[in-house]
């Protein structure tokens, strides 16, 4: 009972937290309105490449069109809760180093959910909007059969999936507890999810191990869209995607708590 208490609280307490920013940023509609609009650009942009790719190149290493494009469907969708929800790890860095840290660690709440909650990336929707589009105009082409164990298996893995993209932004943000110039670590992490939507399989061995084992953007999206893709022949890896997702998520958590508890307030 205690545990699903605390979880209505913070439920709570999040949609309050999450009214005053969205309220906040709808005070300057004009930067909203072209934040999104550069959101959609930026997609549509990457859409109008895989085309223009594709006229070019009937295939990518036995890779279609219609497959490469579900995966970029299924890499945007997969990362939008990290867009959306956890945008304030950017701040994270200038807030220790200023000092400004210390007001979150007063509260009688988790300490990363207060901080994360203070900011809620409305544009991220935008994106997210996009990406189930895809997957459903790339799903409709690939004639794979949509029933209801098939939804089921997408929105899992795609949940999922988003754990690892998650995890590899929280700790790249929480490095600034231990490293003064964190923010190309944190840079290296956003640049590493362009490699998410392109099959691992078009790399050679040693970028196969760097992605799947080092920085495991292809569980992203190549090895949980193989449970909709591939569904005869599904690798061991996409089978555990979820587990290696929440098992990473809870490792970058437990790491930026360690990093927050080691705060002192002293700034830079």
């Amino acid at each position: 009972m205690e545990r699903k208490r605390g979880l209505r609280f913070y439920v709570k307490i999040y949609f309050k937290i999450i009214a005053q920013d969205i309220k906040s940023r709808m005070s300057y509609r004009a930067d909203f309105i072209l934040s999104t609009l550069g959101m959609i650009a930026t997609n549509i942009a990457g859409f109008v490449a895989f085309w223009l790719m594709f006229t070019k190149f009937p295939s990518i290493n036995g890779w279609g069109y219609y497959e490469m494009l579900f995966l970029y469907g299924f890499s945007l969708v997969a990362i939008t809760p990290t867009q959306c929800l956890l945008d304030n790890n950017w701040q994270l860095r200038q807030n220790v180093y200023t000092g400004d840290f210390i007001k979150y660690c007063f509260r009688p709440i988790n300490l990363f959910f207060y901080f994360e909650s203070e900011v809620f990336d409305l544009k991220g929707l935008g994106q997210l909007f996009f990406g189930i589009g895809t997957i459903w105009y790339s799903w409709s082409k690939l004639s794979i059969p949509f029933t209801f164990f098939a939804l089921v298996k997408l929105i899992v893995f795609l949940i999922t999936a988003s754990f690892i993209m998650a995890a590899m932004q929280t700790a790249a943000a929480a490095t600034c507890f231990w490293i003064m110039n964190s923010f190309y670590i944190l840079d290296l992490s956003l640049k590493l999810k362009d490699y998410a939507k392109y099959p691992i399989t078009i790399y050679n061995g040693l970028f196969k191990f760097i992605f799947t084992f080092i920085f495991p953007v292809a569980f992203i999206a190549y090895y949980p869209s193989q449970v909709i893709l591939k569904p005869d022949n599904v690798p061991l890896l996409s089978w555990l995607s979820p587990l290696i997702g929440i098992g990473l998520f809870y490792l970058s958590y437990k790491f930026w708590m360690k990093g927050a508890s080691k705060y002192d307030g002293s700034g830079s």
